[in-house]
């Protein structure tokens, strides 16, 4: 089934200390079946807040996102969202997260499906180990894993290697690449990091200061097989950095 995901001139406004503060004006964006879409922008441009409004995590104050032509309103298993932290069950096992949204399907399939994924995510020894014994990088693999067993159309994705060191960050970032291509899944993400956006991207949105905008939008003709330190790659490095230095204002909702 192929996935469309269409953010119809989406705005938000919140209330802080009595006052409104507008934190996304009138966003536009479809994202492709099949393809891994970052947005990047300033801390506290909205690019979070557009991403839980996606997730059904907050509603829109104008505007509407529709998946496949639903609108959404809610969460829902077609959604599955990865935060920063792991935020995986402590008192559970790798292997119960991972099943703990397969409730309802028989005791064979949920084992097969679990197998599938920590053979993915290179976790399958790690089956019966609780998150407090797993480090930073395998636990965020296994909250992967989790977010993939039920099969969601769309993943988000929440900054979900901004707390990692950087030689860990970079082998999940390839990790992500291979599950992307077995899976065929459609992304979007969010991210302050630049070399990490144009690293993974098929197009990279930049939003604006707040009140978040789409200022451009960037087709990344890098192939598969991405230098980070060839000149292409510094090219649009540099291309999405000369966004970032346009404006400074700190901004008050990430």
């Amino acid at each position: 089934m192929s996935v469309n995901l269409n953010i119809h001139n989406v705005s938000k406004t919140f209330i802080v200390n009595g006052k409104p503060i507008s934190v996304l004006d009138d966003v536009d964006l479809d994202v492709r079946d099949g393809e891994l879409l970052v947005i990047v922008g300033h801390s506290g441009c909205g690019k979070s807040t557009l991403l839980k409004i996606v997730a059904g995590l907050e509603q829109p104050t104008t505007g509407r996102c529709e998946l496949n032509g639903r609108t959404i309103t809610e969460p829902g298993t077609d959604r599955c969202m990865i935060f920063q932290e792991h935020r995986l069950f402590p008192w559970m096992s790798i292997g119960q997260n991972i099943q703990f949204g397969l409730k309802g399907r028989s005791r064979g399939e949920r084992d097969r499906i679990t197998d599938r994924l920590l053979g993915m995510v290179k976790l399958r020894d790690f089956r019966n180990a609780y998150p407090s014994q797993l480090s930073g990088g395998m636990s965020q693999r296994a909250a992967i894993a989790r977010a993939l067993a039920t099969d969601p159309e769309i993943l988000l994705l929440d900054e979900p290697f901004g707390a990692l060191d950087a030689l860990t960050k970079i082998e999940l970032q390839d990790e992500l690449l291979k599950i992307r291509r077995q899976q065929h899944s459609t992304m979007l993400m969010v991210t302050h990091d630049i070399e990490e956006a144009v690293y993974l991207a098929d197009r990279i949105v930049v939003m604006s200061n707040r009140p978040g905008r789409i200022e451009e939008i960037i087709d990344v003709d890098l192939g598969e097989h991405r230098d980070r330190g060839g000149t292409a790659f510094a090219g649009y490095k540099k291309r999405v950095y000369d966004h970032f230095v346009q404006t400074r204002e700190p901004a008050l909702v990430s």
